[in-house]
């Protein structure tokens, strides 16, 4: 377990480095919609708590989608007018705030439901409209290896807090901006706060994989077991396919807008 810890975030960080610097920050923050960090989690949480605990996180991290969403959200718009430690000290205090006031919500799957689906359909009115520049050099390795270290010690920390806690943190821990903090800081250093609140941005349209990933196991796991994670896989992979036609539309239309522009 705590080499799949060390190495599953390490290596999808590496891979949507590497997707970012081949496609764009569009493409790296829909990737990290898949819940690489929240499965291994709410599956490690079903062995050692149990099933119905395990379902009873997933529903708490559905709805702790708001608070990732407004994490990234902060981030792009602080990113755009201050350094990376004000952006992610603000935009942390902030998830914070909308984590702590869901765990004083009695848990629900319909208001988890209603929560995640308000901050996915909103998200995209929220960011900045800025013009990402996907070109220059890219990352270097050492950034790269940082990122990798960084992906893993915030994994390692988030995972240890989760098995401590109960159903509800543990759901709202899970959704802890691991991945976000990551990519936004090394992003913003790297490739500019355009490109940044780009990544973000799509990092919340990949999100419909995120929740219904969740949904899935809060409706399946108590029934299905842990097969409930093999139904979550696939439906969170299938949803993942859906939102990149959805991505693919304002790209396509922004870029076309710059260029017109550009050429008047």
């Amino acid at each position: 377990m705590l080499m799949l810890k060390l190495l599953v975030i390490p290596g999808f960080l590496l891979l949507i480095s590497l997707a970012g610097k081949r496609w764009g920050p569009s493409v790296a923050g829909w990737l990290s919609g898949l819940p690489v960090v929240v499965g291994p989690i709410l599956f490690f949480l079903a062995i050692e708590q149990g099933q119905v605990f395990a379902a009873q996180s997933a529903t708490a991290a559905l709805s702790a989608m708001s608070a990732m969403i407004a994490f990234c959200v902060t981030y792009a718009q602080v990113a755009q007018r201050a350094g990376w430690p004000w952006a992610l000290t603000i935009s942390l205090l902030v998830w914070s705030a909308v984590a702590v006031v869901l765990s004083l919500i009695p848990p629900s799957l319909m208001f988890s439901v209603i929560a995640a689906a308000t901050a996915l359909l909103a998200a995209p009115y929220l960011f900045p409209s800025v013009q990402p520049i996907v070109t220059g050099p890219a990352p270097k390795s050492d950034r790269l290896l940082l990122r990798m270290m960084a992906g893993a010690l915030l994994t390692l920390a988030v995972t240890l807090l989760a098995s401590t806690v109960g159903e509800g943190w543990s759901g709202l821990l899970a959704v802890f901006p691991v991945l976000g903090s990551v990519m936004a800081v090394f992003s913003q250093q790297t490739r500019g706060p355009a490109f940044t609140a780009a990544l973000l941005r799509a990092t919340a349209t990949g999100m419909y994989s995120f929740a219904a990933f969740c949904l899935v196991l809060a409706l399946a796991l108590p029934d299905m077991g842990m097969s409930a994670f093999a139904l979550g896989v696939v439906v969170s992979v299938g949803m993942l396919g859906i939102t990149r036609r959805l991505l693919a539309r304002p790209i396509n239309s922004t870029t076309e807008t710059g260029r017109s522009a550009i050429k008047r």
